[in-house]
C-alpha cells in the first residue's frame, strides 16, 4: 500500500475531475457529522468488476463457481491487504450497490412480474485506488494498493496511479452539456384510492396473523430529455438533502444518485453495527412547530411500535452471525433530523464469530429490516403482491467492501436511479396495524420532496 495526502478539495468538485476515468464511485457525506458523516471516497477507473444476475456471479464477463456471496468472499481475499493506521477506513475494495431483488438469491421469494434475469441485481467494481476525505480534519489522502499487479512491480503501479489520479484532480472538469430538467413528468404507479387499499390489505394480513409489519412504497418514474447529466443531478440533491449516506454510482447503463439518512450494516474488525430508521415525521420552517414535530414523533405509539419490532428482527438477524450475548441496541428510537424529516432511529451492534466473512453478514441480514418487515420472508412476499414491480437499488444497499474485510453499506432510500432515459424514485413507510392510509400516503410525499426538489432549477 502506497499513499500520498494532497491539498484538500471538496469531494463534489474531485468527483468531477475523477469522473472523465470512467467508473466514477461517490460515497459522500454531504451532512457531515463527527463519527457518521465523517468520511467520503471518491474512486474512477475500477480495474474489475464483479455482478450478479440470476445466472450468479461474474467477474469481468465470466462466470464464477459457488453462491454469489462466497464467490465475492473469494474475490475480495484475492487482494487481502492490510488497513494503514491514521487514515480513512476505507482504503482500497468494492464500491457499488446491491439491489432489493438480490434477496432472490438469498431465499425462496415471490417474483415480481417485470423482474428481468439478465440484469444485474447487484454491481460491484474493484478499485485499487481511493481518494479518501476525513471532512473533520480537512485531509484528504490518494491511497493505491497496487493491484492487480504481481508483488514485484505492486509498488510501481500504485505510484503510477497516484500520479495518474493526482494529474486528473489537477485538471478542471469540463461544464456539462446536461442539466437538471425542470417539470419532470412524474407518474406514480399508485392512485391515492389504490395506495389506501394496499395499506387495508396490508393491515388485513396483519389481523390475520401473517405478518407484524411490512414497508410498501409507491414508485415514480420520469421521461428524461436528452443530455440529461444524473452527476449535475446529484450535485444539486446533495445540498437540498444532505444526508451522512449519500452516494453517486456511475455506470455505462445505469447511473444512482442517492441521499440516504440510514445505515444498513458497517463492519469493522469484527464489530457489526446497523442503523435501522422507522418512524418519520415532517419537519417545519417554525422552530417552535418544528420542535412540536419532533416531540410528537418522540412519543407516538404507532411509530415507537414499528420501530421496535424491527429492533427485534435486526437481533435476531444479526445472532445468526455473532458471538453469544454480543449483540445490543445501545440506542432505542432516537431523535435524528434532516432537511425535511425528523426520523426515529435505533442502533444495533455485536461481533462477528470467529471465521465469519462479509459475505456470511450479508447473507444473513440482506435486504435490511426496516425496509421489509417482520417477520421478513413473508412480508416481502406480501410487498411484491401489492407492489408488483422489482425495486431494483431501491431499497437495496450501497457502499463499500474492503480488501482488508472491512463494510459500510447504507440502505437505498431517498434513491434514484437512472436507466433507459428515464429517472426512477421510490418512497414507502412501515406499515403497522396501527396505521392510517391517508397518514401513510402522505408520509410518502414527505420523504420523496426533496429528493422530487433537485430536479427543479432553484432547487437549493
Amino acid at each position: 500500500m502506497v499513499y500520498e495526502e494532497i491539498d484538500p478539495l471538496t469531494p463534489d468538485v474531485a468527483a468531477a475531475r475523477l469522473r472523465p476515468l470512467g467508473g466514477l464511485a461517490f460515497l459522500d457525506s454531504a451532512m457531515r457529522h463527527a463519527t457518521l458523516g465523517r468520511y467520503a471516497y471518491v474512486a474512477a477507473s475500477p480495474f474489475a468488476r464483479f455482478a450478479v444476475d440470476a445466472g450468479g456471479a461474474m467477474l469481468d464477463g465470466r462466470r464464477l463457481e459457488g453462491a454469489p456471496l462466497a464467490a465475492l468472499d473469494a474475490t475480495l481475499r484475492q487482494y487481502r491487504t492490510q488497513t494503514i493506521a491514521g487514515l480513512p477506513p476505507f482504503q482500497g475494495g468494492t464500491i457499488g450497490f446491491i439491489g432489493y431483488d438480490f434477496a432472490h438469491h438469498l431465499e425462496r421469494l415471490a417474483t415480481p412480474p417485470d423482474l428481468d434475469p439478465e440484469v444485474p441485481s447487484l454491481r460491484l467494481n474493484l478499485y485499487d485506488t481511493i481518494l479518501a476525505f476525513d471532512l473533520v480534519d480537512d485531509r484528504a489522502f490518494i491511497i493505491a494498493s497496487g493491484h492487480p499487479a504481481d508483488e514485484a512491480n505492486r509498488e510501481r503501479h500504485a505510484r503510477a496511479r497516484i500520479a495518474e489520479y493526482k494529474a486528473a484532480l489537477a485538471t478542471p472538469a469540463s461544464a456539462s452539456s446536461g442539466s437538471p430538467a425542470p417539470a419532470l413528468d412524474w407518474r406514480s404507479n399508485f392512485f391515492a384510492a389504490d395506495y389506501h387499499a394496499a395499506i387495508e390489505r396490508v393491515r388485513d394480513y396483519i389481523l390475520a396473523g401473517d405478518i407484524y409489519q411490512a414497508n410498501v412504497a409507491q414508485t415514480f418514474e420520469a421521461t428524461l430529455p436528452d443530455g440529461f447529466d444524473p452527476f449535475q443531478l446529484y450535485l444539486k440533491l446533495r445540498r437540498s438533502n444532505a444526508a451522512p449516506f449519500g452516494a453517486f454510482l456511475d455506470y455505462p447503463d445505469l447511473a444512482i444518485a442517492s441521499s440516504s439518512p440510514e445505515r444498513f450494516l458497517k463492519l469493522a474488525g469484527r464489530r457489526v453495527e446497523t442503523r435501522p430508521i422507522k418512524g418519520t415525521a415532517k419537519r417545519a420552517a417554525d422552530p417552535v412547530e418544528d420542535q412540536a414535530l419532533a416531540a410528537a414523533l418522540l412519543a407516538s405509539e404507532k411509530d415507537r411500535a414499528e420501530n421496535v419490532m424491527i429492533v427485534d428482527l435486526l437481533r435476531n438477524d444479526l445472532s445468526r452471525v455473532c458471538e453469544a450475548d454480543s449483540v445490543a441496541v445501545p440506542v432505542l428510537c432516537g431523535l435524528e433530523s434532516y432537511a425535511s424529516v425528523h426520523h426515529l432511529v435505533s442502533v444495533v451492534t455485536g461481533r462477528l464469530r470467529d471465521g465469519v466473512t462479509a459475505g456470511d453478514l450479508l447473507a444473513a441480514t440482506f435486504p435490511g429490516g426496516s425496509i421489509t418487515g417482520a417477520p421478513k420472508i413473508r412480508a416481502m412476499d406480501i410487498i411484491t403482491e401489492i407492489e408488483k414491480t422489482a425495486r431494483g437499488p431501491y431499497c437495496g444497499a450501497l457502499g463499500y467492501l474492503g480488501f482488508d474485510g472491512a463494510m459500510d453499506l447504507n440502505i437505498a432510500i431517498r434513491t434514484v436511479s437512472f436507466a433507459n432515459g428515464k429517472a426512477r424514485l421510490a418512497a414507502g413507510g412501515g406499515i403497522t396495524v396501527l396505521s392510517d392510509p391517508a397518514a401513510e400516503y402522505e408520509e410518502t410525499f414527505t420523504k420523496a420532496t426533496r429528493v422530487l426538489a433537485a430536479f427543479e432549477d432553484d432547487a437549493e
